[in-house]
């Protein structure tokens, strides 16, 4: 079972698979250096990204990410306004404080490398760690793979079922199927399902709290995406909008049917340009489609009657039952399967949870599951100069139009549809084995090179 724990991380930008991952993956490496007592001999550390954390590493600042793990740095804790500054001084002192309490040589240009040729059998999202000692003898190596959502596995580990949980929850799924028939038994919505199998692992007031701070974590991401202007990092000169779209709003005197849209917009935006910048986001699932869920979320407070923290709750509850058929059965990985597996997840995961908030039945929850999906498929993952920007800020915006739509959609009907959600999922995972790799987040293909014809 993937936990909400798991799914929602509060972290920075811009990326969970190209940022997050790595980050935790190199800060886990000096952990089992100083485990196996190898620590005080490092004298040098050398990283190489492989796949698409060569071919985009640079724009996703994947190279900042492993200097700040080995470093010490953990995403959740770290600073996003120190983060470049202390990658700097690094830079600056040619020296690196691996954990913060082992100083070593480092020079940038040799100890981090791109490296776009040679294969990725595992995972398109591959890094390797080598320690050396003073005369060079090796000291230790480590692969691992970047799977998406800020996942990371041993590289021995990619496609193999995950550990077991030592506690057992009450009702274990593994497919939508499962998940209402278990549903539909105890007389339980998904959202109690859900927090049923959370609590079996942690106290009730935990599992609140976590909740809680993942939806304070969202709705001041857009708070400081809407109150923040200039131009965001990476040279594609891209400015920030949501300020000014709200401004905008605000001042108009005409109201207009199709205004809420707009609203929708500007919180996805304000969000995916704070995750552009580096600030403070969180997966949901990923990254690069952070700002679906908590737009989403943000109309459900916002412009719903009668909307409550525990209707927040039951949302995010709902949409990790989602966004864990999908991780389960498919992948959340741009790199594996294109930006359906980004934004059309979260759409999938957005529509589900608002349709609960909004008193929707299971089976309804999971017909606005299967619409959000179902209109992304083949969705493919382009960033231009491999920054999560273009066209990464306004899909985002796409995709939580999408999700209030297929929610409602969902709400209309009874339940009953001709495609369920796990055949949605399915065809996700196939689509996504048959696209072409230069559409998977290289910026090798489509939008990402085709800029100057644009």
């Amino acid at each position: 079972m993937i936990s909400a724990f798991e799914l929602f991380k509060i972290g920075i930008g811009p990326s969970s698979s190209h940022t997050v991952g790595p980050m935790v993956a190199a800060a886990t490496f000096v952990d089992e250096l100083a485990a196996r007592e190898l620590l005080p001999r490092v004298a040098r550390v050398e990283t190489v990204l492989y796949g698409s954390l060569a071919w985009t590493g640079k724009g996703h600042g994947t190279d900042k990410a492993v200097v700040l793990g080995l470093a010490g740095q953990r995403p959740q804790t770290i600073d996003p306004d120190r983060a470049d500054a202390l990658v700097a001084e690094a830079a600056q002192d040619r020296r690196l404080s691996l954990g913060g309490r082992h100083g070593v040589r480092f020079e940038p240009e040799r100890d981090i490398v791109f490296d776009g040729v040679s294969p990725t059998p595992a995972h398109p999202n591959t890094l390797a760690f080598r320690a050396f000692a003073a005369d060079g003898e090796p000291l230790a190596e480590a692969r691992w793979c970047s799977i998406g959502g800020g996942f990371v596995v041993p590289e021995a580990e990619v496609g193999q079922p995950a550990r077991a949980d030592d506690s057992a929850v009450p009702y274990p799924f593994r497919n939508a199927r499962e998940l209402l028939a278990l549903a539909e038994a105890a007389g339980l919505t998904i959202a109690e399902l859900v927090a049923a199998n959370e609590r079996a692992r942690r106290p009730a007031a935990e599992v609140d709290a976590h909740l809680d701070r993942v939806v304070d974590a969202m709705m001041a991401c857009v708070d400081r995406g809407i109150a923040t202007s200039g131009e965001l990092p990476g040279g594609l000169k891209v400015r920030r909008r949501a300020r000014a779209i709200r401004e905008s709003l605000l001042a108009r005197n005409a109201r207009t049917p199709h205004e809420i849209m707009d609203w929708v917009s500007l919180y996805a935006i304000a969000v995916n340009e704070e995750n552009a910048a580096g600030g403070r986001v969180v997966t949901a699932p990923t990254n690069g489609a952070a700002g679906v869920v908590p737009a989403t979320l943000r109309y459900y407070r916002d412009h719903c009657p009668g909307a409550t923290a525990a209707g927040m709750r039951l949302f995010l509850l709902t949409a990790t039952a989602i966004g864990a058929l999908f991780k389960m059965n498919a992948s959340i990985s741009g790199a594996e399967v294109g930006c359906q597996g980004e934004v059309g997840v979260a759409c999938s995961m957005a529509a589900g949870g608002l349709a609960a908030a909004l008193g929707g039945t299971n089976a309804q929850v999971e017909n606005a599951a299967e619409i959000g999906m179902e209109h992304h498929l083949g969705m493919t993952c382009d960033p231009i100069g491999g920054l999560v920007q273009v066209p990464c800020i306004e899909r985002n915006a796409f995709g939580a139009i999408s999700a209030v739509n297929a929610a409602s959609l969902a709400l209309y009907g009874d339940g009953t549809h001709i495609v369920s959600l796990d055949k949605v999922i399915a065809t996700m995972r196939e689509t996504g084995r048959d696209m072409a790799s230069k559409y998977k987040e290289t910026s090798l293909g489509g939008l990402a090179v085709n800029l100057p014809e644009c």
